[in-house]
């Protein structure tokens, strides 16, 4: 089983790489790209911040946050149990995010953004930001399960 964590990490790590470099060479910065009219397309940002461009340009912070996030998250997977799964593919998430990321972070120093949702208010998004949405999510199914299955035991 744990050959099949590092298939699905390495798949996601390179989706989101691929989508990036085809964003890079195919949308021109700050241009647009239709995916869906109306709904999403695809832009080119260089986002040197966090989310929401938050703390732009604090590069050596994101450098010691990422190397962080990478060691709690591969310390959590190894502690857990085999039989949690849900927990190891949010942690899986998770990682490939951070992993995602950081890759544009150390290679050029900032993360291409591409996602533009053209029906709302939204700030832009990369793949990488998705993968750390639905780990967040999954986590979260997986505490309220195992918190209400104790709840349940008792």
């Amino acid at each position: 089983m744990p050959f099949v964590y590092l298939i699905v990490l390495i798949g996601l790590i390179i989706g989101d790489q691929a989508l990036k470099f085809y964003v890079f060479y195919n949308v021109p910065s700050l241009g647009e790209q239709q995916f869906i009219p109306g709904i999403l397309s695809l832009t080119n940002i260089r986002n040197t911040g966090a989310a929401w461009s938050m703390m732009e340009g604090k590069m050596y912070f994101f450098y010691i946050i990422t190397a962080i996030a990478v060691v709690v998250l591969i310390y959590l997977f190894i502690k857990s149990e085999k039989n949690q799964y849900l927990y190891r593919f949010s942690l899986l998430f998770l990682f490939a995010g951070t992993i995602g990321n950081a890759i544009d972070r150390f290679t050029r120093q900032y993360v291409i953004d591409m996602f533009n949702l053209q029906f709302i208010n939204f700030p832009i998004f990369n793949l990488a930001d998705t993968y750390i949405t639905v780990g967040v999510i999954l986590l979260l199914i997986y505490l309220f399960r195992s918190t209400a299955g104790e709840k349940n035991s008792k």
